[in-house]
């Protein structure tokens, strides 16, 4: 099946945007309809995903190493997000950090820098665990960056080998 899936690399690439952007597009559900106030590490998880697309996005034009490397930069950034909110899930309620302001807030009073160290080091609400499905959202994104990472870097890889078919 992976066979098939390198010749049309182009194609697979814009699958794989396409789902990059609905993650966000259900996020955005998740809250405006399911009442779910994103934490700041869900805000830069969605960021990531972003990211991910517009590698993917230049994969439909040029598939290739570039596509792969910048997927999978996006991806490991994701990946590294959803693990720090996995364990700042995990932590004992006495261990759980201060909520802090909110990411609006934040990027109003500090620069980029701070905000992505503040954000880094966690929050109370990032400890809050809402299921779907019976997981936890960031188990979900972690699956989710592992999954289109890995399947995009090995599909642009192949794709350097073999001539492409549209």
């Amino acid at each position: 099946m992976m066979h098939g899936l390198a010749r049309h690399p182009r194609r697979l690439n814009l699958l794989l945007s396409l789902a990059c952007l609905a993650l966000v597009a259900i996020a955005v559900a998740l809250e405006a309809i399911g009442g779910m106030e994103p934490c700041p590490l869900c805000v830069f998880q969605r960021v990531a995903f972003l990211a991910m697309g517009a590698a993917l996005l230049l994969g439909v034009f040029i598939p290739g190493r570039l596509a792969a490397g910048l997927t999978g930069l996006a991806g490991l950034a994701g990946i590294g997000l959803a693990w720090r909110h996995l364990w700042l899930q995990s932590l004992p309620a006495d261990q759980v950090p201060a909520c802090g302001p909110g990411l609006d807030y934040l990027l109003d009073a500090f620069p980029l820098t701070e905000v992505v160290d503040m954000v880094l080091s966690g929050s109370g609400e990032c400890a809050e665990v809402d299921y779907v499905l019976g997981l936890s959202i960031p188990v979900w994104t972690l699956f989710a960056y592992i999954g289109i990472a890995g399947l995009a870097i090995i599909v642009n890889e192949a794709a350097r080998r073999r001539p492409i078919a549209a």
